[in-house]
C-alpha cells in the first residue's frame, strides 16, 4: 500500500478553541504539511479544488507549486480538479506547468465536483454535470497526451491543430478518476483505462464497493486488462491515539463540529454518532492496531493499492501528533502487508 495525505484546506473555527485561522496562516499550514508529509515518509499530498466557503482551495495548481518547490520527492496529486467546470485549455497549461517544476511529480485526478455551488458560479447548469465532465474530460486528456488536437465539441470553440505548452514532464503523465457517488465516473475512467480514486468519505462500505465492482466490470468489457485495473481510496477521517478511547476522546468534538458543515449536510450521510461512523463506515479512529485492521478490511472488498488520508479539521499540533503516531504504527506493518504496484521508482 501506498499513502498519500491530502486537504481541502477547510478553514473552520476550532471546534475546542473556538479561534479561526487567518487565510494567510491557513494556507501556509498546507505547504508545511506537505513537507511534514515527505519527513513522516508519505507517498504522495494531494490539494483537492472547491470554489466557497470555508474551503481556501480555488487553486491547487498555485498552492502545489508552492509546495513542489519545498519538496523533492513526494508526488503532487490534485484531489480532484473539478474538469466540469473548467476550460480543458487552462487546465492542461497550469498542471503542465506544475508538473515540469516539480520534476514530473504531479498525477491528475478528475471529477465531476462535490459541491453544487460550483455551477451556477461559473454560469454552469448542474443537471448538465456529467455531460459536462465527460466531453471535458475527453479534451483534457488528448490535449495532455497528444499535440496538434483538432477538436470540436459543445461546450468550449473549436481547437485546429492545437499544442498546449509547456508540455508534461513525463509523455503519459498518469490521470485518476475520482468518484463518490455515480457510475458516470466509474464508467468513464473504465472507458478510458485509467485508474480510480474512490472518496470512500460519507457512506457504508457497499456502495463505494459496488462502483469499485462495476470500474473493474466495465473495464474489462472495454477490452483492457484486469490486471491492470487500479484503484486507490479516500477514508471519512482519521486520528490515531495509543489507545481506542483516547482516539474516540480526541476525535469527537471534530466530528461532531463536520456533522454541522453544509459538505456533510450536503452528502446525506447515513452516520449520526462517531460510534457509527467509526463501526459501519470508513473513518480510520482508534488505537494503531485498529485503524490496521480497518485498512485491510476495506482492501478485501476494494483491492485498492494507494490509501489517502486527510487532518483537515484538526488543530496544527494535533495533526502533526496523529500524522507521526499514523506514519510510525500504521504505515509500515500496511504496506509490508498490502503491496502496491504504484510508484516503484
Amino acid at each position: 500500500m501506498k499513502f498519500g495525505l491530502f486537504s481541502l484546506v477547510a478553514n473552520h473555527p476550532d471546534p475546542v478553541t473556538g479561534t479561526t485561522p487567518t487565510q494567510h496562516e491557513r494556507l501556509r499550514r498546507v505547504v508545511d504539511e506537505a513537507i511534514f508529509a515527505e519527513e513522516l515518509g508519505f507517498d504522495a499530498y494531494g490539494v483537492g479544488e472547491r470554489h466557497g466557503e470555508p474551503f481556501l482551495s480555488s487553486a491547487p495548481p498555485v498552492i502545489l507549486a508552492a509546495v513542489a518547490e519545498r519538496t523533492k520527492r513526494v508526488r503532487l496529486l490534485t484531489t480532484l480538479t473539478v474538469i466540469s467546470v473548467l476550460d480543458p485549455v487552462r487546465v492542461a497549461e497550469d498542471y503542465a506547468t506544475l508538473d515540469q517544476l516539480s520534476g514530473g511529480r504531479l498525477e491528475l485526478m478528475i471529477g465531476k465536483g462535490n459541491d453544487p455551488r460550483h455551477f451556477p458560479l461559473f454560469g454552469l447548469e448542474e443537471e448538465r454535470q456529467w455531460e459536462y465532465q465527460a466531453e471535458k474530460f475527453a479534451l483534457l486528456r488528448r490535449l495532455f497526451l497528444e499535440e496538434g488536437v483538432t477538436w470540436e465539441g459543445e461546450f468550449r470553440a473549436p481547437l485546429t491543430d492545437v499544442t498546449t505548452q509547456p508540455r508534461p514532464f513525463h509523455t503519459r503523465p498518469r490521470i485518476w478518476h475520482g468518484s463518490a457517488s455515480s457510475t458516470e465516473s466509474t464508467e468513464l475512467a473504465a472507458k478510458f483505462g485509467d485508474p480510480l480514486f474512490t472518496a470512500n468519505g460519507f457512506h457504508p462500505k457497499k456502495k463505494y464497493a459496488d462502483l469499485i465492482d462495476h470500474y473493474r466490470r466495465r473495464w474489462a468489457e472495454y477490452g483492457h486488462d484486469p490486471a491492470d485495473a487500479l484503484v486507490g481510496s479516500g477514508a471519512g477521517g482519521l486520528y490515531v491515539a495509543k489507545t481506542s478511547q483516547e482516539a474516540l476522546d480526541g476525535y469527537r468534538p471534530y466530528f461532531e463540529a463536520l456533522m454541522k458543515t453544509p459538505a456533510y449536510q450536503h452528502n446525506k450521510s447515513e452516520f449520526t454518532t462517531l460510534e457509527d461512523k467509526i463501526a459501519g463506515g470508513s473513518a480510520l479512529v482508534g488505537s494503531p492496531e485498529q485503524v490496521i485492521d480497518k485498512i485491510g478490511d476495506y482492501h478485501a472488498s476494494f483491492g485498492h493499492e494507494v490509501q489517502a488520508v486527510s487532518v483537515d479539521g484538526l488543530e496544527a499540533g494535533e495533526a502533526r501528533d496523529v500524522l507521526e503516531l499514523f506514519a510510525a504504527d500504521v504505515v509500515p506493518i500496511v504496506r509490508k502487508e498490502l503491496p502496491s504496484r504504484v510508484w516503484e521508482s
